[in-house]
């Protein structure tokens, strides 16, 4: 597929066929285009928790979506076959940059005007996007909620240096074309967005 082709086909797709599982290949081109994103430093302060088996997968759901009957959109996402985690770890960009090539002798991340630690995971994540549409899959990119947070670390071993930027799930689509209602917004044109030269 062209690449300008995958771009305009990326969406997050809600719905999959629990069916079908994620090839094993595919799985593993999606994690290897994932550490090919650009990090600051080349600190690459990111670890990705792949959960496959239909355990993994229900003990993130219990985690992560508390109790009670799911919704109309929980029901389908439960649905995909992988949920990938990112997980950003700031102490390997303040580690990076302490090191004498970068100048800084300190670890203050005060000196920092983002956090590059998950601007870095959320570009790899992006990468997994991409990659699924182009393998002929589909894949949503989501939050955990914060006070859900604590609840997955302790379901899954997460050490407190890594901190989970969302969630992708990856799967073949399913038979529902869920489309957020969002979209009805419309997507903004490059003339409603660009500034050249002065705002």
């Amino acid at each position: 597929m062209e690449f300008a082709d995958v771009v305009r086909r990326r969406r997050m797709v809600r719905d999959y066929d629990p069916d079908r599982p994620v090839p094993p290949q595919v799985r593993e081109r999606l994690l290897e285009h994932a550490i090919r994103a650009p990090s600051a430093g080349f600190s690459q302060g990111w670890a990705f928790l792949v959960l496959e088996s239909p355990q993994e997968r229900e003990r993130f759901w219990a985690a992560t979506a508390g109790e009670g009957a799911p919704d109309r959109w929980l029901s389908r996402m439960r649905r995909a076959p992988l949920l990938i985690v990112p997980l950003s770890h700031k102490a390997a960009y303040l580690d990076r940059y302490a090191e004498p090539d970068k100048g800084w002798e300190d670890r203050d991340e005060r000196r920092w005007p983002v956090p590059y630690w998950d601007v870095d995971t959320g570009m790899a994540a992006l990468l997994m996007l991409l990659t699924a549409v182009d393998e002929g899959l589909g894949a949503c990119f989501f939050g955990i909620p914060p006070g859900r947070v604590e609840g997955f670390r302790s379901a899954f071993g997460v050490p407190e240096a890594y901190s989970p930027v969302g969630c992708v799930s990856v799967g073949f689509p399913g038979g529902e074309d869920v489309r957020s209602p969002s979209l009805r917004r419309g997507r903004r044109t490059v003339e409603e967005v660009v500034h050249r030269g002065h705002w």
